[in-house]
């Protein structure tokens, strides 16, 4: 039995997430990307086959690079053939984009060491009608030194509470953050990215909202320092939206910290 790495990309804006949810609250089955991987990987194995993600997006959150892993009980299919082979079950907003066999002992949650996010930002006046599932327009042009001023403090081991989102269950609030920074992309496209061990529920969006609503507001990089020493969600700024969300790229080679 094989255990086969996925890199899978999909359009979040129609998916309740990526974890699967069986039911819903009002007793209906949600459309989930695991969910769908799953009766693709059903359809190809005839057998029910479970999947294991390396981060679980929330919903109308996107990936180019989405990490997930399964046991094949079956050895007829070559490595190589299984992105073609599950395109052809899947709908056209997920892709299986590459696959390759992997040590029996590889998960892709517990062995990533590194996840990386990118938050794409639209400044300038409406968005293509295209982009509008994908950007967060803020309808001004924000200041790329005040934001990587309060960037500068979101480095290494610290408790990101202040941007935990209510109802977040993890039993520590502290992440290590590698690096986190804004770039123009283009004329009117910023790009928020940030790497880390590991995320608290829609803490990204916590602190893109944030950082946007500081910069607008006339903070500097020590108001921000001091905000997130509070470690007190209420002094956080708006959530922003998920369309502008891309889950990038998991790393396997880096540092394991804690989770």
């Amino acid at each position: 039995m094989r255990n086969i790495l996925l890199t899978v990309s999909y359009d979040g804006t129609d998916f309740c997430g990526w974890q699967r949810q069986d039911f819903s609250d009002a007793g209906k089955s949600v459309r989930t990307v695991q969910g769908v991987l799953e009766n693709a990987l059903e359809k190809l194995h005839h057998q029910k086959v479970k999947l294991q993600g390396s981060g679980r997006t929330d919903s109308g959150v996107h990936a180019f690079a989405q990490a997930a892993n399964f046991f094949s009980p079956i050895d007829s299919i070559p490595v190589e053939r299984y992105a073609r082979a599950l395109n052809a079950f899947l709908p056209p907003d997920v892709r299986v984009n590459a696959a390759e066999v992997v040590d029996e002992t590889f998960s892709s949650r517990f062995s990533a060491t590194s996840r990386t996010y990118r938050y794409f930002i639209h400044t300038g006046e409406a968005p293509f009608a295209s982009e509008m599932r994908y950007v967060w327009h803020v309808g001004h042009r924000p200041d790329l030194d005040v934001l990587n001023s309060m960037c500068a403090h979101l480095k290494g081991e610290l408790d990101c509470a202040t941007f935990a989102a209510s109802g977040d269950q993890s039993v520590s609030t502290c992440r290590y953050i590698e690096d986190a920074h804004f770039y123009r992309e283009s004329e009117d496209r910023i790009v928020f990215e940030i790497t880390a061990n590991a995320f608290l529920w829609r803490m990204v969006r916590s602190l893109v909202g944030s950082l946007i609503f500081f910069e607008k507001s006339g903070k500097d990089g020590e108001y921000f320092k001091s905000v997130l020493e509070s470690r007190d969600r209420k002094k956080a700024g708006p959530t922003a939206p998920p369309t502008g969300l891309f889950l990038y790229k998991i790393d396997f080679d880096g540092i394991r910290r804690h989770v």
